[in-house]
């Protein structure tokens, strides 16, 4: 396992949005970039935390968080496991008041959004990295304007967007 930090999420050509993961110890411009493509609300919400912004009205994340908080349990780490046939698969481990970890199966994206609010670390299996990992240069070259392009998305978003029903 090597551990990561959101780099940055970004937009594709097509317009989809991808959250960025770099291992830590490896400096912009080096080494290799984890890019997972991610839903638009999922992107919001990670890119809130990253920013340490604060949403208008708390989003799935926060409500997550704010849970676990009642319940006495901490997210520990954040492991993205696996590819198979191009879908991603994380697990969160969380620790119990009563010191028992218990591992739980979730979208790499929701993973993230949560390790995010949570100050815990993220960790992507060395496999992951090898065979989805694209160099970090190619990556990084352009990442600067498409995070600012998302930054006004998040400037301009009307929390009407997000309510359900």
């Amino acid at each position: 396992m090597v551990q990561v930090r959101v780099a940055g999420v970004a937009l594709d050509s097509a317009g989809q949005h991808v959250i960025l993961l770099k291992p830590i110890d490896e400096l912009p411009g080096e080494g290799r970039i984890l890019p997972i493509w991610i839903g638009a609300q999922e992107a919001t919400s990670i890119l809130i935390a990253v920013e340490g912004a604060v949403a208008p009205r708390p989003l799935a994340h926060d409500l997550m968080t704010s849970m676990l908080d009642a319940l006495g349990a901490t997210v520990e780490r954040v492991e993205v496991t696996r590819i198979d046939d191009g879908t991603f698969f994380a697990e969160v481990t969380l620790r119990t008041g009563s010191d028992a970890a218990v591992v739980v199966d979730a979208r790499p994206s929701d993973a993230v959004a949560l390790a995010s609010r949570a100050s815990a670390p993220v960790f992507v299996a060395d496999e992951v990295l090898g065979e989805a990992g694209v160099p970090g240069v190619v990556v990084e070259s352009d990442q600067e304007e498409r995070l600012a392009e998302f930054q006004r998305f998040l400037e301009d978003v009307d929390p009407d967007d997000f309510r359900e029903g």
